[in-house]
């Protein structure tokens, strides 16, 4: 049971570190520190609902 709990973990934080990767890409090396943490503070909560995104992206309904 803890290998399944582990492995759906897992690949929650990998859905959200690839939900925000983009973001990250664009402002690691432009954006001072401050700006950078805004910026990822600001995507933070679309990229922690990213299974509800995806669902929706399969079911066909905008998001």
């Amino acid at each position: 049971m803890r290998m399944i709990i582990a492995l759906f973990l897992i690949a929650y934080l990998v859905g959200v570190g690839v939900t925000l990767a983009p973001t990250i890409k664009a402002n690691w090396n432009t954006a001072p520190a401050s700006q950078f943490v805004e910026r990822i503070v600001e995507e933070l909560p679309g990229a922690l609902s990213w299974p509800a995104t995806a669902f929706r992206g399969v079911e066909g309904k905008p998001s």
